[in-house]
């Protein structure tokens, strides 16, 4: 009850991530990992829906608002005018949410190469400012009643009028907080708060009433004070909610959200380095992995797309998911080897180079294309001499091949790759270099 009670006021369960609530169901067993994860709305689908919720709750606003004014003029009731007019100062705030959503569809730009996305965050700032304003107000009036006490008339006329301004208000707070969450819309749900705002101040007015009607005089302020504190705590969560958006913030779950659908992708090592973003309702993800650097470049691409159809499963609002792969660094390689040689030949394609294993110093060449049945050597000239130097597959992979012994010193010298597959044989000359500081 306690939970509901928080999540009404806008403070949210942990559960929930950026506005969307995830839910994961984690097998005991160990022998599956099943989820549930909110439906995924493509961007414009999702500006389409805000707009669609800002009409309805403008028009939703206008009638209640219109109601308690005809209420107003048959009563003569000072408090209930002001509801009203706060009623229909709700309904215009609207107007900014609108033309933000708007703003929104239109296509990146080469200025605006993002989008206007971020408009809506504007927007939200605009807002919470409007909910701050709501609060001054409604605790200046409070205080100036309960300091100079008045009368209020028509006290029933009153209480009806107030009654529809609170069921209007929650209506569209519900409406507006729900669809903004459905379109991750920090902006729409702040808009939903300020509704719930004036719908708290709409019930104040009836307590109020009703309050003076049993013979409380002080009732009325009282509660307006009540109701006050109750839209700064509003207050505080819209703007946190808004402002951690437009600082490029994000709940620390989204970034444990983008390691966890890792764990779906085989072949992906780590996560290395996550980033997210939202511009408005957008989220924008940016990932390094690790994977086995030995993989070719088509397989290490599916990994990627992979791993990308893993993110806009599990992230509601996700746009876009640039991922990158880590540089790969070689097996203890270390700064006074000679430069790598790149092998573009007709009988594979590749990178050889000198470097640090467990057993010591190795020749090796990582293929990334070759033909098959392919075999390898380095024939290294040592004067008149001449070192041979067989490449190996290790561990039975042909695309990783390897020297069983080290290389001599120095390692500056002239030497042949020589290729053989099946009867085809190729030969790719080339030299290595030492550093200039590691002369010998």
């Amino acid at each position: 009850m306690l939970a509901k009670i928080l999540d009404w006021f806008g403070f949210g369960s942990p559960a929930t991530v950026d506005g969307v609530t995830h839910g994961h169901d984690h097998g005991s067993d160990g022998g599956g990992h099943g989820h549930m994860h909110g439906v995924i709305d493509p961007s414009i689908a999702a500006t389409n829906r805000g707009i669609w919720a800002v009409k309805w709750s403008f028009v939703v606003m206008i009638i209640t608002a219109l109601i308690q004014l005809v209420v107003v003029l048959w009563s003569g009731s000072v408090a209930l005018l002001a509801d009203t007019i706060h009623n229909f100062g709700d309904a215009t705030t609207a107007i900014p949410l609108w033309v933000a959503f708007v703003l929104a569809r239109r296509p990146a730009s080469k200025r605006f190469t993002y989008g206007l996305g971020r408009v809506e965050d504007i927007a939200g700032v605009l807002i919470v400012l409007i909910i701050l304003a709501s609060a001054i107000v409604a605790g200046y009036e409070a205080i100036g009643r309960l300091i100079h006490p008045r009368p209020i008339a028509q006290l029933w006329w009153v209480a009806a009028a107030g009654i529809i301004g609170f069921i209007g208000n929650e209506a569209v707070a519900v409406f507006r907080i729900r669809v903004g969450r459905e379109i991750n819309s920090a902006a729409l749900i702040a808009d939903g708060y300020h509704a719930r705002t004036d719908g708290l101040t709409s019930l104040a007015v009836v307590l109020g009433a009703i309050g003076v009607a049993l013979g409380f005089p002080l009732a009325d302020p009282i509660i307006g004070l009540i109701i006050t504190v109750a839209i700064f705590g509003i207050v505080w969560q819209s703007a946190r909610a808004v402002l951690t958006r437009m600082l490029d913030g994000v709940e620390p779950g989204t970034v444990d959200e983008i390691v966890h659908a890792a764990e779906h992708v085989k072949g992906i090592r780590k996560v290395t380095e996550a980033q997210a973003r939202w511009l408005g309702h957008r989220l924008y993800v940016e990932a390094t992995i690790e994977v086995d650097d030995r993989l070719l470049v088509a397989a290490a691409s599916d990994i990627v797309e992979s791993y990308r159809e893993e993110l806009f499963h599990h992230m509601p609002g996700l746009t876009s998911a640039q991922i990158r792969i880590a540089a790969p660094v070689a097996e203890g390689e270390h700064h006074h080897a000679p430069k790598p040689i790149q092998v573009a030949s007709r009988l594979a394609d590749g990178l050889l180079q000198i470097v640090d294993t467990p057993e010591g110093e190795r020749m090796q060449l990582r293929v990334s294309r070759h033909a098959e049945g392919l075999s390898a050597r380095v024939d290294i000239a040592r004067g008149s001499n001449i070192e041979v130097l067989d490449l190996q597959p290790v561990a039975g992979d042909h695309h990783w091949l390897r020297s069983a012994v080290a290389p001599a010193e120095p390692h500056e010298f002239s030497a042949k790759l020589r290729l053989t597959a099946g009867n085809d044989n190729e030969e790719v000359a080339f030299a290595m270099v030492e550093p200039e500081e590691h002369h010998h």
